[in-house]
């Protein structure tokens, strides 16, 4: 069943962001979805800090977050595709109900010291697997309620700039909790934001409507379902968005060792908050122009001028110039992203659309991670003004080689907007 056009639509303006909040159901869908997403913006500090106190090793913390992170992003097409398959309402609480008992034993194992660092990585590595995939779920489901292309494109564009406030607050909120309790109370936190979130967007009406829109074109396109994984659009989505996590995971250390050469440590926190407030801008902004250029063809454009600004900041001359050229970066990251599953999902079909949007989420995140190890395997030995645009190489080659066929992948079901 698709959504009815907005207002906008109708009256032939562009769609505001406004009008993606006035689509029937999409205020309680997305605040639920953005609950659920909090746990995720707490979780990853919540568990450090918990498996450090409970085992009293740095090194078993370290570990045992490298686990979490390895299951949990590299088995989320798994879980995206149970979610395809069965859909959100009954593949979700299975999940969920699972992830937060196991978030909880951890909590309790970690609450006093003593904690077998063993067990805790075992139940840790198991938690990472079974974490819901509520962002690639919400993105579906956006897919549904806004058939028109711009509204989608504003619905992507806010859904990721919530996403992003909501992981810089997560940390914040951590330390407000562990300042007055346990460590381990953290853990708790992320287990319940994650199972009242969820269970909100499962019972929502927007899920009901995409899983029974999922149902009624399953049988028609079932055939195309094994196709549209392999799509044009998907593969220059999904190798944008690594190199877009390459790019991500090396800005954090590059700032701190930035900072640590000029004796002012502290000053990392604005770089990285500068980065944020140009992603945050750059995301409103992108999402709010009627862009004429394609989706496909933008991409590459953005992931050039992400890469070349990276590139740039490296010969900055001090903190402030620097942190307004991380401004500058961060005002290309989101409308990245966002271009990048807005082109995923153009490639999808509805019996394939959470695994696609998931596919873009999973080598964002393997990119940051292998961004971040190999800057900290370079930073030692290469000089800090050529390691930025040795950062930015990968994000530069994946824009070259995206820009070449563009226009020519799978059209997009929808029809475009004119004018």
């Amino acid at each position: 069943m698709a959504a009815m056009p907005s207002a906008d639509a109708r009256s032939g303006s562009a769609p505001s962001y406004a009008a993606v909040l006035r689509i029937p159901h999409a205020r309680r869908a997305f605040g639920a979805a953005m609950l659920g997403r909090l746990s995720y913006g707490t979780i990853p500090l919540s568990l450090l800090l918990a498996v450090k106190s409970g085992t009293g090793s740095y090194a078993v913390a370290g570990t045992v977050m490298a686990l979490f992170g390895a299951t949990s992003v590299l088995l989320s097409p798994m879980r995206a595709g149970l979610v395809d398959r069965y859909g959100a309402r009954r593949a979700l609480p299975s999940m969920v109900a699972l992830y937060a008992v196991l978030l909880v034993g951890i909590a309790v194992a970690t609450w006093r010291p003593g904690a077998s660092g063993v067990w805790v990585g075992v139940a840790v590595a198991a938690a990472g697997a079974c974490t819901p995939p509520v962002g690639p779920v919400m993105r579906a489901v956006w897919s549904e309620l806004a058939p028109d292309r711009e509204l989608l494109q504003r619905a992507y564009s806010l859904d990721g700039v919530a996403e992003e406030i909501v992981f810089a607050s997560g940390p914040l909120l951590v330390g407000l909790l562990v300042g007055w309790a346990p460590a381990a109370a953290g853990v708790l936190l992320a287990a319940s934001l994650i199972v009242v979130g969820t269970m909100a967007l499962v019972g929502s009406p927007a899920v009901r409507r995409a899983g029974e829109a999922g149902d009624e074109a399953g049988a028609g396109e079932a055939a195309e379902s094994g196709s549209a994984s392999g799509g044009t659009g998907l593969w220059r989505a999904v190798v944008v968005a690594g190199g877009v996590g390459v790019a991500l995971g090396g800005i954090d250390l590059l700032a701190v060792a930035f900072a640590d050469e000029r004796g002012r440590s502290a000053a990392v926190a604005w770089i990285l908050a500068a980065l944020s407030v140009g992603s945050a801008v750059g995301g409103l902004a992108h999402g709010a122009v009627s862009w004429r250029v394609s989706a496909d063809r933008r991409l590459p454009l953005l992931a050039l001028g992400l890469g070349a600004s990276l590139a740039a900041a490296g010969l900055s001359p001090n903190l402030y110039v620097l942190a307004a050229a991380a401004m500058l970066t961060g005002l290309f990251v989101a409308p990245a992203i966002t271009t990048a599953y807005l082109l995923a999902d153009a490639a999808a079909t509805p019996n394939t659309r959470t695994r696609v949007g998931a596919w873009v989420n999973t080598t964002l995140n393997a990119g940051t991670s292998a961004g971040a190890a190999a800057t900290g395997a370079l930073i030692a030995h290469v000089p800090l003004p050529l390691l930025f645009p040795l950062t930015a190489l990968p994000l530069l080659l994946t824009a070259a080689a995206t820009a070449f066929g563009t226009g020519t992948g799978r059209r997009s079901r929808r029809p475009a907007r004119v004018g």
